[in-house]
């Protein structure tokens, strides 16, 4: 990769999980001298999967990543979109060859832990310095030209850069769990389930190599839940929200030993997201709402345009045209999860019948259900 020269800057990126490794990445590979602050003792990802669209793995392709990020993915042939309870297939979104010859990259899912060792790894092959068991407040860096909030959705930069804002709780929470590979009888392991019934949903897919199955498990209650991702919970709690589902649910559920729930709380577009001298990134200035799987897809964007924009340009300059360059696109997509969030919890009626009916027919048009993500 050559690039435009720039000045070498030092850099410190408080927190080391994908968005901040990734964006540590990037910018080392500028040039830049950086320093990742990770108040963990280890960088560890509680057990979980994420999906990575191909807009995600294109930037990973130009840093490299590609590859090795392949041998730990599992590629989906499609998403499965179901009626809950009766299991009905709605629509299928194909993926798979059909997304890689659309896309030129394909749409992969993976265990957290090992994209996060990848980029770890290239993170300390590129000569960035980690240091973990370390809490730091982007004040406490006057030695940095350039401070990067990659600390997550209670990110104390953004504290600072936005104190008037307030997240607002959703009245829906998450569980997410693994389970053997077992467990998921009656589920094509070659693709992705998004079960949708009244009030709540289910996606679940496999990973490594088809021996887990990953859990995404939604549901509208009225029960305050924190804004955390590793609140352990009982699993029976998740089963009694879902009983009465296609015996594909109920299976994968029945073999959940250890389940995590977090509270799902509404995060509009920020006021700001720098101030010339610090700048926010991934779920620190725009957390996703789990509806639309663009999460760490978005925070691993937002690394590279962040890096991008710092060639040739003094900081502030470049983190203003980081944020006007980044703004428009992250608003839409959280924007698209929201609406996900509607539809897919629809009530049985004539707006439920039309909508499925809707993907029925979409799926059999031009491009097809991919289409709608061309952006």
């Amino acid at each position: 990769m050559s690039h435009p020269a720039s000045p070498r800057l030092t850099i410190a990126v408080i927190g080391a999980g994908i968005g901040g490794l990734a964006a540590a990445l990037c910018l080392a590979r500028r040039g830049h001298a950086v320093t990742v602050y990770e108040q963990a003792e280890a960088l560890t990802e509680v057990g979980a999967g994420l999906q990575i669209g191909p807009n995600g793995m294109q930037v990973l392709a130009r840093l490299g990543l590609s590859e090795t990020v392949l041998a730990h993915a599992t590629l989906p042939e499609a998403v499965d979109m179901r009626a809950a309870p009766s299991g009905r297939r709605v629509a299928r979104v194909p993926f798979g060859d059909t997304a890689r010859a659309r896309y030129g990259q394909p749409y992969v899912q993976l265990h957290r832990a090992d994209l996060l060792r990848v980029l770890a790894d290239a993170v300390a092959a590129a000569g960035v310095l980690v240091e973990l068991g370390v809490r730091v407040d982007a004040d406490a860096l006057p030695d940095a030209d350039l401070v990067v909030g990659a600390d997550g959705l209670r990110s104390g930069v953004r504290g600072r850069l936005c104190p008037e804002v307030r997240p607002a709780f959703t009245g829906q929470t998450a569980w997410r769990a693994l389970v053997p590979a077992a467990a998921g009888r009656g589920l094509g392991a070659d693709r992705t389930h998004l079960f949708m019934g009244h009030g709540a949903h289910l996606v679940a897919y496999p990973l490594r190599r088809a021996t887990l199955w990953n859990i995404v498990a939604v549901a509208e209650r009225d029960v305050w839940v924190e804004e955390s991702w590793a609140r352990h919970t009982d699993p029976a709690e998740l089963r009694a929200a879902f009983s009465g589902w296609p015996a594909p649910v109920t299976g994968l559920l029945g073999a959940v030993e250890e389940a995590y729930l977090w509270g799902l709380f509404a995060h509009g577009p920020l006021p700001r997201w720098q101030d010339g001298r610090a700048a926010l990134l991934g779920d620190a200035c725009h957390p996703m709402l789990p509806f639309l799987a663009q999460g760490a897809t978005m925070a691993i964007e937002d690394a590279w345009v962040l890096a991008d924009c710092l060639d040739g340009a003094a900081p502030d300059r470049a983190l203003a045209a980081y944020e006007a360059a980044r703004k428009p696109r992250t608003a839409r997509v959280q924007a698209a999860a929201k609406r996900n969030a509607r539809l897919y919890h629809l009530a049985p009626g004539p707006l439920r019948a039309g909508f499925h009916a809707g993907l029925g027919v979409l799926q059999h048009g031009p491009g097809g259900l991919l289409r709608p993500f061309d952006w």
